[in-house]
C-alpha cells in the first residue's frame, strides 16, 4: 500500500544510496523528539547486482535490446528494485499491484509523470499527453468527447478510406520497410480524423521522420540527464532543432487552415482554437501547437508499432493468418469495412490483444514522488525516480502460462485469464491513455484492410529483435507483399 511517510524533520540529503549490493538498505534520517534528536532507518529497495564504478547500470541502459533484456532479468529480484545511471538513482517497480497502486491509488497526487514525459515538452509547453494536475484534467475533458466510443465508431469509414490510400501504392513482390509504412498509415488516421488534415506521402514521411527524432532525443536525454549536453551545438542537437521547426510549420499550417475557414472543420483543432483558460483568454499559439504535435505524434507511434508487430507474427504463423483471412472474407463477404463490423471480428481483436501483450508499446513508464511516500515494504523519499515496465510484466512467466508464446486463444473468455492489474498495455487510472478505444479500433481496420488484400511475407535479413527505443519496435523488419485472392466458403 502506498502510504505518506511525514516526518517532522529531516536531513537535507534527498538521494538514495548507490546500488553496490542486493540486499535491503537503510538510510538513516533524524527526527525531533521533544528536546532530543531521534535517528530513525528508512527501509529502502534492495540493489540491482551488476553496477559498475561510477557508471552504475548505465550500459545495460544504452541499448536498445539490452534494456529490455535487463529490466526482464530484475523482475524476479522482488517487487522493487534499485538500479543507478551514474550518481542518480532509479526503484524499479515490478510487482503489478504495486504498479497498480502507482496508477490509481489514493496518493497518486504524491507522484509525477517523472523524468522521461519531462523530456517530451513540445515548445516549452505540457501537452496533454504529459501535462500535470489541473491542466491535465482541463485538456483532457476537452478532447475527451472527440475519442468517445459513439464518435470513434463515426470514424471508421474516414479510417477505411485514409488506410486503403495509403496502402494503395503497394504492388505484388514489393519489398516493405513494414514500421515505416504502418506509421505512414497511422500518421495519416490521426491527421484526417482529428485534424481534417491530408499530407501528401513525401510530406508525411518529413513529418514522420520528424516525430521519431523529437521522440529519439527525449528518450536519449531520459536515459543520460546530462544538460549541460542538451545546450551543445552537437550534430544530434542541430537534428532536433530541425525536427521541431518542421512540426512547428506543419501544425501551424493546419491551424492557419482552420482559423481561415473556421465553419470548415469540426474537429480537435477547432476545439483548442475556441478553448479559453481559466481567465477567459483564449490558448496561446504554443499551446495549440503542443497540443496538436503530442496528439500527432502519441497517436501514430503507438499503434504503428504493434500493427507492424502483429503482422510479423502472421508471417511466423500461417496458421493464424489463415484464420484472420476466413474470418475477414466470411464478415465482410466482399462489403466495405464499417463500424458495424468491428464486433463481428473476434478473432481478429484477439490478435491485436496479444500483440499488445507480447510487444506492448510502453516498455519504460516513469514517475517521481513529490513527497516522502511509502510502496509496499518500501520508504521513498519526495524526489524520487519511479521507473516500471509493462512489457516485461505482460512476459512474466509468473503471471502469463508459456509467455514469449504468441497465442491470441489465451483471451479466450473460457482459458484462465490474468490477474486483473497484470495486463496495462494503455495504463490505468486517471491517467489511462484516453485514445484506447480508438487505437483498438484503427488497429483492426488496419489488419482487415491489409490482410483483405495482402499476404506479407518477411524478407531475408537479420533477425528481428524488440528494441526498447520511444516504443518497442522491431529491429529491423521487412516484408513481402503479395496478393491474395479471397478464401471461398468450400475453400
Amino acid at each position: 500500500m502506498l502510504r505518506a511517510v511525514t516526518p517532522t524533520w529531516r536531513s537535507t540529503e534527498r538521494d538514495v544510496p548507490p546500488a553496490t549490493s542486493s540486499v535491503c538498505a537503510t538510510r538513516p534520517t533524524t527526527a525531533w523528539k521533544g528536546t532530543s534528536i531521534v535517528t530513525t532507518h528508512l527501509q529502502l529497495p534492495p540493489a540491482a547486482p551488476g553496477g559498475l564504478p561510477l557508471l552504475g547500470h548505465a550500459l545495460s541502459l544504452a541499448g536498445g535490446s539490452s534494456r529490455l533484456e535487463f529490466l526482464q532479468r530484475l523482475r524476479p529480484l522482488g517487487p522493487i528494485v534499485r538500479i543507478t545511471v551514474g550518481p542518480k538513482s532509479l526503484m524499479v517497480v515490478n510487482d503489478p499491484d504495486l504498479i497498480h497502486e502507482l496508477l490509481t491509488g489514493r496518493l497518486t497526487k504524491s507522484l509525477d509523470k517523472g523524468l522521461l514525459f519531462a523530456k517530451l515538452k513540445l515548445f516549452g509547453k505540457d501537452a496533454l499527453p504529459v501535462a500535470e494536475g489541473a491542466r491535465h484534467m482541463q485538456r483532457r475533458r476537452l478532447v475527451q468527447p472527440t475519442l468517445h466510443h459513439k464518435q470513434v465508431s463515426g470514424y471508421v469509414d474516414a479510417m477505411s478510406k485514409t488506410i486503403e490510400q495509403t496502402i494503395a501504392p503497394w504492388h505484388d513482390g514489393e519489398t516493405l520497410d513494414l514500421k515505416t509504412e504502418m506509421q505512414l498509415i497511422t500518421q495519416s488516421v490521426i491527421t484526417e480524423t482529428l485534424f481534417s488534415s491530408h499530407p501528401p506521402r513525401d510530406e508525411a514521411g518529413t513529418i514522420l521522420r520528424s516525430v521519431d527524432t523529437v521522440f529519439m532525443a527525449a528518450l536519449q536525454r531520459a536515459l543520460l540527464p546530462l544538460r549541460v549536453l542538451e545546450r551543445l551545438p552537437t550534430p544530434g542537437n542541430r537534428r532536433l532543432k530541425k525536427a521541431s521547426d518542421i512540426l512547428r510549420r506543419t501544425v501551424e499550417d493546419i491551424i492557419a487552415a482552420h482559423r481561415n475557414q473556421p465553419d470548415a472543420y469540426d474537429d480537435v483543432v477547432s476545439l483548442l482554437l475556441n478553448l479559453t483558460d481559466e481567465s477567459g483568454a483564449p490558448l496561446e499559439d504554443d499551446d495549440i501547437l503542443s497540443e496538436i504535435t503530442g496528439l500527432l505524434a502519441a497517436g501514430s507511434e503507438t499503434t504503428a508499432v504493434v500493427m507492424a508487430w502483429l503482422f510479423y507474427e502472421l508471417a511466423r504463423n500461417p496458421d493464424l493468418e489463415e484464420r484472420l483471412h476466413r474470418e475477414i472474407d466470411s464478415v465482410l463477404d466482399g462489403a466495405p469495412l464499417t463500424a458495424e463490423h468491428i464486433p463481428q471480428l473476434a478473432f481478429t481483436g484477439r490478435l491485436v490483444t496479444e500483440t499488445l501483450r507480447l510487444y506492448s508499446p510502453a516498455w519504460l513508464v516513469t514517475r517521481r514522488t513529490t513527497s516522502d511516500v511509502r510502496l509496499g515494504e518500501f520508504d521513498l523519499p519526495a524526489g524520487t525516480d519511479l521507473i516500471f515496465s509493462p512489457y516485461t510484466m505482460h512476459r512474466d512467466p509468473d503471471l502469463y502460462p508459456d509467455p514469449q508464446r504468441f497465442d491470441p486463444d489465451r483471451w479466450l473468455p473460457e482459458r484462465t485469464q490474468p490477474p486483473q492489474n497484470a495486463f496495462i498495455p494503455f495504463g490505468a487510472g486517471k491517467r489511462m491513455c484516453m485514445g484506447d478505444r480508438f487505437a483498438v479500433t484503427e488497429a483492426v481496420s488496419i489488419a482487415v484492410l491489409v490482410a483483405s488484400r495482402w499476404r506479407l511475407r518477411l524478407a531475408e535479413g537479420p533477425t528481428v529483435r524488440p528494441i526498447g527505443a520511444i516504443t518497442t519496435h522491431p529491429s529491423w523488419l521487412r516484408m513481402v507483399a503479395e496478393t491474395r485472392a479471397p478464401i471461398t466458403a468450400d475453400a
